[in-house]
């Protein structure tokens, strides 16, 4: 994995022993074969058609059905963490996209009546029981400790809703995001 390029690094300044400070701006990490398409479009809901696509053509090689689940746009409150998750999108997409692709981050600033809309992620819980989710968490610990704090201590299962937001950056927007709210961010 990449280093955080240093104009994305925020945590220190976001991270406190209550976690990660919350405001109107929240931040989506993608790839960047993905960034005309959001700059016209905006952030949709399984947004991305084409790594679907692939999975559906694979899923029909093998003789299995594909049933295409709606997700919500995810999102964080710190761009350190947006550009992880880009980096995870770029390394799944590297599997049955050819091409060269990075990560990239976009600011997400929603009006305060659709800020109130955005939802700790708690389906992470799932995600965070997988290899994936561990070295999320390991990364996670990382930039804890950059910025002097102990790791978020956390048990998955029995976390409060608020927890999964604060401690972990994980949060949702379950409907599509005009691209009027997105600026892709750029050193």
């Amino acid at each position: 994995m990449a280093d955080t390029p240093t104009f994305l690094k925020d945590a220190k300044d976001l991270l406190s022993e209550q976690g990660f400070a919350a405001s109107n701006t929240w931040y989506h990490g993608t790839s960047s074969a993905l960034v005309n398409s959001i700059k016209a479009q905006g952030l949709k809901r399984s947004g991305d058609k084409a790594l679907k696509e692939a999975a559906k053509k694979t899923m029909a090689t093998i003789g299995n059905d594909y049933t295409e689940s709606v997700e919500p746009v995810f999102l964080t409150q710190s761009k350190e963490l947006a550009f992880y998750w880009a980096e995870q999108t770029v390394r799944n997409r590297s599997v049955r996209i050819e091409g060269e692709e990075h990560p990239v981050v976009f600011a997400v600033d929603l009006p305060q009546d659709l800020n109130a809309n955005v939802k700790p992620d708690v389906g992470a819980a799932s995600l965070l029981l997988l290899k994936e989710g561990e070295e999320f968490m390991a990364y996670l610990a990382g930039i804890y400790q950059e910025s002097g704090l102990g790791a978020p201590d956390i048990d998955l299962m029995k976390a409060e809703r608020m927890e999964y937001l604060h401690k972990l950056g994980m949060a949702y927007y379950d409907a599509d995001i005009d691209s009027a709210c997105l600026t892709l961010i750029n050193s």
